[in-house]
């Protein structure tokens, strides 16, 4: 039992987003102010942008990052580890696919970059998630809570912007408040936010999620400054044209988790991972050549450019 809030062991039978926020008001306080302020537009420079079942650890002094970030975040829920001794932050979007297991990666990545530092706590924030109508949110965060009560260490729950706290009612229907978060490794800040540009390969990268590869991978090297891309396989997917003639109605409806309050852009952003996967079908081949991950490091500019390592 190492969940803790605000110094006491959380009693793991009773963990829910209400009985969560109902213990510690402060909680409360602190999600509803950071909901209640407009989403910051964040550039691309010093950004590392997450995609779905994706996590990314670094360190205040990295040079190339100084924001971890993400987006599209209905049912999600948005992981952010932070060790009070050396400022490693860890974030990771999370779907329900691998909540159980993928917990302790995170927490050991953490512990790696952190070695040298005696004296240090590691803080939890959870972002996302909502009241949706068929109850997906709310047992992501029961998983979550869980799954790091099990883990070894003492995990000091300290924002929690989820269920209720990040929702509002518009035409009769809960909408999330907070669809995109950032945190600022040098400061410790978490805000809403949201990403015009991504990053690289995001075409690749939304297909690994559609081809069902559940665990959550890790996408950067701090030590090096470089970011990472796979490698990962799937099979040819069979009737994808068929996917391709479907209207973005139809598309929502099958492969959202909350098709009610999705973001305009869901079905586009489909459409290109599926024509990705159209016109790479054996990524092994054609992506991922020696097996061998895309490496990409900041050119001067501050941008991601593609480099052999």
């Amino acid at each position: 039992m190492v969940l803790v809030l605000g110094g006491v062991v959380l009693d793991e039978a009773s963990i829910d987003s209400r009985n969560l926020f109902h213990a510690a008001p402060h909680l409360k306080e602190a999600a509803a102010h950071v909901a209640s302020l407009p989403p910051k537009v964040v550039s691309p420079i010093g950004l590392l942008y997450l995609h779905q079942r994706e996590f990314a650890v670094t360190l205040p002094q990295d040079k190339n990052v100084s924001i971890l970030g993400t987006d599209d975040c209905s049912t999600c829920i948005v992981v952010i580890l932070r060790h009070t001794g050396s400022g490693a932050t860890c974030m990771a979007h999370v779907d329900g696919a691998d909540q159980e297991s993928g917990i302790t990666p995170l927490i050991s990545r953490i512990q790696e970059v952190s070695l040298g530092y005696a004296n240090g706590r590691i803080e939890l924030h959870l972002v996302g998630g909502y009241m949706d109508p068929r109850g997906y949110s709310e047992r992501l965060v029961i998983s979550l809570l869980h799954a790091f009560h099990k883990e070894p260490v003492e995990i000091d729950l300290v924002f929690a912007c989820i269920g209720e706290m990040n929702t509002t009612i518009r035409g009769g229907l809960a909408w999330p408040i907070i669809y995109g978060v950032g945190f600022n490794v040098k400061t410790g800040e978490i805000f809403h936010a949201t990403f015009p540009d991504k990053g690289p390969d995001m075409a690749l990268r939304s297909a690994r999620q559609l081809t069902g590869s559940s665990h959550l991978m890790d996408m950067y090297d701090c030590t090096l400054g470089v970011m990472r891309v796979g490698p990962y396989h799937y099979q040819p997917l069979r009737g994808v044209n068929l996917w391709l003639e479907q209207t973005d109605d139809f598309i929502v409806s099958q492969l959202s988790t909350a098709p009610e309050v999705e973001l305009p852009h869901f079905a586009s952003k489909i459409r290109t991972a599926l024509k990705y996967m159209r016109d790479h079908p054996f990524p092994a081949v054609t992506v991922f050549q020696d097996n061998r991950p895309r490496y990409f490091r900041r050119d001067e500019s501050g941008a991601w450019v593609h480099m052999r390592y």
